[in-house]
This record gives C-alpha cells, sequence and structure tokens, in this order.
C-alpha cells in the first residue's frame, strides 16, 4: 500500500505529503493571513527579540541568561492577566533591559489598535508603524514592513472585528490528530479521526 499519498487538510486546504506525519513545507507563508487578522506575529517578534538577547547573553551558562529564560511569559501575556511574580519580572525587565521592554511595549500597542474605537485605528496604527520602523528591533522593523503591505487586510480586521483565531485553533487540533496518525492503513482513518474529533459527533457509547 502506498503510505505517501497526498492527504488534503481540512483546515487549510494545502497538500500534506507523507501520510501520517510531519506535513511537507508547501504551506504559504503565515505572515500574509495572520497579519491582516490579529497580532500574532507581534508576539512572534517580541520573543525573537528575547531569544537574541538570550543567546547574546551566554544562554543558560550564565545568571543574566537564565533570567532572561524566566521572563518569557512577562514578556509574552497581558500584564491584566498576568501573576504577582511575572509583573515583578517585568519590573526588573524595565529597569535592566531596554531593549525587551521597547519589544513589550510596541506588542502591546499593536494589540491595543484592536481595541480603540473603529475610526481611531488607522491613525494609532500608522503611529505604531512609525514607531516599529525606528525601534531599532530588527523583528519589529520587519513585522512593520510586512503589516504595511497588507495594511488595508488589517484595518479590516479591526472595522469587521472577525480573527482567523478559532482557524488557527482547528489547525492545530488537525496537525495534533496527524501526528497520531502513525499506522493508521490509510488517509481515511485519520479523514475520519478528524471528523470525530473536530465535528462535534457525539457516539451513545452501551450500557450509558
Amino acid at each position: 500500500m502506498n503510505t505517501r499519498m497526498p492527504v488534503e487538510s481540512p483546515a487549510r486546504g494545502n497538500v500534506h505529503t507523507g501520510f501520517g506525519g510531519r506535513p511537507a513545507e508547501t504551506e504559504q507563508p503565515k505572515g500574509c493571513h495572520r497579519a491582516a487578522g490579529r497580532p500574532y506575529l507581534a508576539s512572534k517578534a517580541t520573543d525573537q527579540v528575547r531569544r537574541a538577547e538570550y543567546n547574546q547573553h551566554g544562554r543558560s551558562g550564565t545568571d543574566t541568561g537564565k533570567w532572561i529564560k524566566g521572563v518569557r511569559y512577562s514578556l509574552l501575556k497581558d500584564p491584566s492577566n498576568q501573576s504577582a511574580t511575572q509583573l515583578l519580572r517585568l519590573a526588573e525587565v524595565q529597569q535592566t533591559n531596554k531593549r525587551m521592554f521597547r519589544a513589550f511595549l510596541l506588542n502591546g500597542e499593536l494589540r491595543y489598535v484592536y481595541k480603540v474605537p473603529k475610526h481611531q485605528a488607522p491613525e494609532r496604527l500608522d503611529a505604531w508603524l512609525a514607531w516599529a520602523s525606528r525601534s531599532r528591533l530588527k523583528p519589529f522593523v520587519k513585522l512593520a514592513r510586512t503589516i504595511r503591505k497588507h495594511k488595508p487586510g488589517v484595518l479590516a480586521a479591526v472595522e469587521i472585528g472577525i480573527s482567523n483565531g478559532r482557524l488557527e485553533a482547528l489547525n492545530s487540533k488537525v496537525r495534533l490528530i496527524s501526528h497520531r496518525a502513525y499506522g493508521f492503513h490509510s488517509a481515511n482513518a485519520l479523514i475520519a479521526m478528524i471528523y470525530l474529533c473536530c465535528a462535534g459527533i457525539q457516539i451513545a457509547l452501551p450500557h450509558r
């Protein structure tokens, strides 16, 4: 039996080669739809700044590197959702590492663009793009170019208030199921498992 048959993902519609394994690198670049849908890429850029600082300061081989590793969630989470310990670490970042704190502020400001009144969003986004472009943080300079390229889509997402969060959640679940598909005899078994786990099918079990 040919186990290398292409499998079409119900979530994205792209072809995955190699049944039961990792998806082939045939997907479209993520920046296009994610930049227009939600400020996901700002969190990614923030973590890239943190990783660069982590590598520069000796990784886990130094006390500074260990500290930088431990502040990840303080940089990525909204302050309103952080614990007291995480807020204390964020205050330490503000005092000791200006680059990481600047990345945190840029991330939060882009998130705020999606929360302001709709008529204010274009002006706030333009201000964010100018700030990110001159931030001297390479991940955010690159992100500013990406968002500027897809600016109409970003503003449309703010206007209608719809994100692709549900699609991304479904895609993550499908990927997890595909990783569990080793040993399945055919692609049909994988497809059936996806429908079973994601379609809300209720199965009445005997003796219940």
